[in-house]
This record gives C-alpha cells, structure tokens and sequence, in this order.
C-alpha cells in the first residue's frame, strides 16, 4: 500500500479491519470506524483515506449482492436470455477471481506469478467474445435491395448525346 513501509503486513492489517467492518454490518459501522482509528495511528493520513474508500466500495458491493441474492440464481437466470446469462456467469466469475486476487496481494503473495493471473486473462477473453456478439447483435441488418436502389439512384448518370437529340425532334414533331 502506498506510504506503508512494511506493504503485505499492512494490506494485512487493513484487510482486517475492513473485513471486520464488513461482517458487522451497518450496526457496527462507528467500532469499525473506531478500529481503523486505532490502527491509524500507526499509518500515514493517505492509508486512512484509502480504508475509507475501500470501506464505502464494500458497502456498495454489499447492498448490490443483497439485491443479487433477494432472487435465486435459478428465477434471475430464467428471465435473462442466453447472451445475457453468460454475462452474469463472466461478471461472477471475474469478481471471484479478482476478490482471490486481492486476498492474495493481503497475504503478501505476488497475485501476477500465481494462477488467478491467467483465470483473469481466460475470463477477458471470453468477456470480450461475449461484448462482440452483442455489439454484433445490436448492428442494424442491411437491406441490399434498398441500399442497392438507393445508390443507383444517388449517383449522377451522364445522358447520352443521342438521347437529348431524339428528345428534341420528338418535340418538334408535335
């Protein structure tokens, strides 16, 4: 962590007052607080502000999984078409994955020499696969009739010299 002298230790330490923050819920937000606090005096300023952050994003994470796990896995993938439930396995999967990642980086583990590096990559690949098949899916369908019409008729045809000639003695006959 940045200003943090002694890094796996500390991300340690402030893993664990965020993940006590976490698992006490709203309740317990102000000891939590406290905790933090306590331990701060021991870091730099930048590192409190960090684990305020940090502890503003699991709320946010937390209240989207209470809506996520209101429904079932079963009913919310019933009313999602095929694309868009490969798009929640992928999401689920990467966060996963990334949570595994940071959990590493806490225990002082080099995340990018260990196997989850190459998980991660896996699920881009795929995550890409699936944004190509949407972005392909939403593309409009061409009309080759219409567009064929619509070019023939937007380009300029020269007249032939001839046909302005049979025009005119058409009109000098009547």
């Amino acid at each position: 962590l940045p200003g943090s002298s002694n890094s796996p230790a500390s991300a340690s330490r402030v893993a664990g007052v965020t993940g006590m923050y976490h698992h006490t819920g709203v309740e317990g937000r102000e000891s939590a607080i406290m905790a933090a606090e306590e331990i701060n005096e021991d870091y730099p300023v930048e590192i409190h502000e960090y684990l305020s952050a940090f502890g503003n994003s699991i709320d946010a994470v937390d209240e989207m999984l209470e809506n996520m796990m209101s429904v079932s896995r079963n009913e919310l993938l019933q009313k999602l078409d095929p694309l868009e439930q490969a798009k929640v396995d992928l999401v689920s999967a990467y966060t996963l994955n990334s949570m595994f990642w940071v959990y590493l980086a806490t225990q002082g583990v080099n995340p990018k020499e260990h196997p989850v590096k190459q998980e991660l990559e896996r699920i881009r690949v795929y995550m890409n696969r699936v944004k190509e098949m949407t972005d392909k899916k939403k593309a409009g369908k061409l009309d080759r009739g219409a567009a064929s019409r619509f070019v023939k008729n937007a380009l300029w045809e020269p007249k032939p010299k001839n046909a302005s000639k049979v025009a005119n003695k058409g009109k000098s006959k009547s």
